[in-house]
């Protein structure tokens, strides 16, 4: 799965703990090197691209990129670092008269709208279906996104996320429809993604049904 096109400043609901100035200004440029890397990826491949074109393009100097991230790759991976953010906030801010299923249907609708009402997005997801070792660099984030979701969803029960079954079936459950949405809204190249989830959880609903 390909991780949305999600800025911890412009997609989601705010974090509990207000960012300090010196957060954002950092946040700031993270996004500012993030955007030129990805429109390099596109136009001319994510291994054909250095990072001194990326630096270039950001308008900041080699030493500032290494500053943020180790390497191309680890820029690769921001996607999962603000992917996690929403979906922990996203978690975090649902109502607590609601259910857990609840929770897990109204995260998933939010994320996958916001994600897919962002221009990066179908982008992002070109550049990891093309290129291998862009999708290695996500794919080397994802056990650690599902154990911040995991936490989340323990959070949110009032539980110790240690060991607890519960949160972890639903952070794995949370990640897996919400890999299959994006993916068949991208295959398909559907407008609305909303639509496209409501059809992954018809599905679900019925090989539960079924068991």
């Amino acid at each position: 799965m390909s991780a949305p096109a999600i800025s911890a400043n412009e997609e989601g609901p705010p974090s509990l703990a207000a960012p300090t100035m010196l957060a954002r200004k950092q946040q700031l440029v993270r996004d500012v090197i993030w955007d030129a890397a990805t429109g390099l990826f596109a136009e001319k491949g994510f291994d054909e691209t250095t990072v001194d074109d990326i630096a270039q393009a950001a308008g900041v100097s080699r030493r500032s990129f290494f500053r943020y991230f180790s390497s191309k790759s680890d820029l690769m991976a921001q996607g999962i670092v603000s992917y996690g953010t929403a979906l922990t906030d996203a978690i975090a801010a649902c109502p607590q008269t609601c259910s857990l299923a609840e929770v897990f249907r109204q995260v998933v609708l939010q994320v996958a709208q916001r994600s897919a009402a962002h221009p990066r997005t179908r982008k992002i997801m070109q550049i990891v279906a093309r290129y291998p070792a862009a999708s290695e660099a996500q794919l080397s984030r994802m056990a650690e996104l599902q154990q911040r979701v995991a936490v989340a969803f323990a959070r949110r029960c009032g539980k110790d996320s240690e060991g607890d079954l519960t949160a972890s079936v639903l952070a794995a459950l949370t990640l897996s429809v919400l890999g299959v949405t994006f993916r068949s809204w991208f295959e398909q190249g559907q407008e609305d993604i909303s639509v496209t989830a409501d059809r992954v959880f018809a599905t679900v609903e019925r090989l539960i049904c079924a068991m």
